[in-house]
């Protein structure tokens, strides 16, 4: 056997570690984003490659392009943070301006469109092998939560508090799209990543409404 097929039997249903693990790194990522610890990114980096893993084993190419994108991302979110806290200062988290916020919705709908023609023309998303209607909604999907998650995690990386926002919309499609491909862990994951992500929007919100005093003092 593989190794990359390595994993365990539960109610029936063969589970990876690879997509197990790459998940729990993935849900750990989640949790350091909220304490904004500099680990987010390393974390976000080995849970992308174990996913990359896992995707390519699942025959999800979109899923493993958006692993491999994630890797590249932390780099540069790990980067962006580690300026941002230069000096001993905290990060600071704000809203998104309104330019920013049209920016990424306008990013999404556009991205979406493209990256999905891409996918479907290439074959990249395993969409594409389905026929019909259901085949392109498929395709659809995939390519919203390749963009989505780019947009997120760039946000995520600028200190928006707005990346939260993006990621509800993002799993709002990850959750059945990971379960109907039988990566049954990365659908449970993407439930508890939901509600993560809403807690971890009030707590950055939070955060940001009691320095925005403080901020306008010492202006």
């Amino acid at each position: 056997m593989n190794w990359a097929d390595a994993g365990f039997e539960i109610f029936g249903t063969h589970v990876l570690w690879t997509d197990l693990v790459g998940n729990i790194a993935a849900l750990a990522t989640v949790l350091l984003a909220m304490r904004k610890s500099m680990w987010t990114w390393p974390v976000q980096f080995t849970g992308a490659v174990l996913l990359f893993i896992a995707s390519i084993n699942a025959h999800i190419t979109g899923n493993a392009l958006k692993q491999a994108m994630f890797a590249g991302l932390a780099i540069y979110g790990w980067w962006a943070w580690r300026r941002g806290t230069q000096d001993g200062r905290q990060l600071a988290v704000r809203p998104a301006q309104p330019w920013e916020r049209l920016m990424l919705i306008g990013l999404m709908m556009l991205g979406t469109v493209v990256i999905g023609v891409l996918f479907y023309v290439t074959g990249l998303s395993w969409g594409a092998q389905v026929p019909g209607v259901k085949g392109v909604a498929l395709v659809a999907a995939d390519a919203y939560i390749f963009v989505g998650s780019a947009l997120a995690t760039w946000a995520q990386g600028r200190a928006l508090v707005d990346f939260w926002i993006v990621w509800v919309a993002v799993d709002l499609v990850g959750v059945p799209l990971a379960f109907s491909s039988g990566l049954v862990v990365s659908g449970a994951v993407y439930g508890v990543f939901f509600v993560l992500v809403v807690i971890g929007f009030m707590k950055w919100l939070r955060e940001y409404r009691a320095m925005a005093p403080k901020v306008a003092v010492a202006q």
